[in-house]
């Protein structure tokens, strides 16, 4: 079993993991507590207690907070180690989807085998990330299907970023202990913001070229 391991039997799996502070981890869990709004029961969304059960706080990546704020910032810098790690990954993409922070109780998680990338919804995702806020002594990590070499632990501060395909399915292991996690996705760059991109470079190069 590996915490931090990447390749296991010469096996690489693109699971990349890093980390954060725990002093972050205890202001995001504070500010899900805190949060009055924006929190969705997985019973009231249509999923059975068998599949997925817990509660989400859904996060726009525009939020005005100090504390989200340093945990993109977070995301951002783990990104460009991906992209060191695996140029071929390196295309535009964006952070621009809300991602959650999620509580998950004692014999809760996400317990179905999944991808982060199966529905039309979806079909924008190319990277997932997410932070273990709180240790688990017991169980409440992740396992992924095509992996099974590679379990990991749910540690503090331990954050992982993967590709979204079929190829990373994956559950969370359930745990008699309460759980907090943040998930989220780099997707593929809107048509917006690419128009938005070039409009940039040509005003840049008219005022460079006149």
């Amino acid at each position: 079993m590996a915490d931090l391991e990447i390749v296991k039997n010469n096996v690489e799996t693109f699971i990349m993991p890093f980390q954060i502070s725990h002093n972050l981890c205890d202001d995001l869990v504070n500010y899900y507590k805190d949060a009055k709004y924006n929190k969705i029961d997985a019973s009231n969304s249509g999923w059975s207690p068998d599949v997925k059960q817990g509660i989400d706080l859904t996060i726009l990546p525009n939020t005005n907070n100090e504390i989200i704020n340093e945990y993109l910032d977070c995301i951002t810098d783990a990104l460009q180690k991906y992209f060191k790690k695996y140029p071929e990954a390196n295309h535009l993409i964006e952070i621009s989807e809300p991602f959650n922070i999620q509580h998950y109780p004692s014999g809760g998680g996400f317990k179905k085998w999944h991808c982060e990338r199966d529905t039309e919804q979806t079909n924008q995702r190319s990277l997932v990330f997410m932070t273990y806020l709180n240790d688990i002594p017991n169980g409440g990590g992740t396992e992924f299907k095509f992996y099974p070499d590679f379990k990991v632990n749910a540690k503090k501060g331990l954050s992982l970023m993967w590709p979204t395909d079929f190829t990373h399915t994956h559950r969370g292991v359930v745990s008699e202990y309460e759980k907090y996690i943040v998930t989220g996705w780099i997707n593929h760059a809107s048509v917006r913001t690419i128009k938005g991109i070039a409009e940039h470079e040509i005003q840049s190069l008219r005022k460079k070229y006149g």
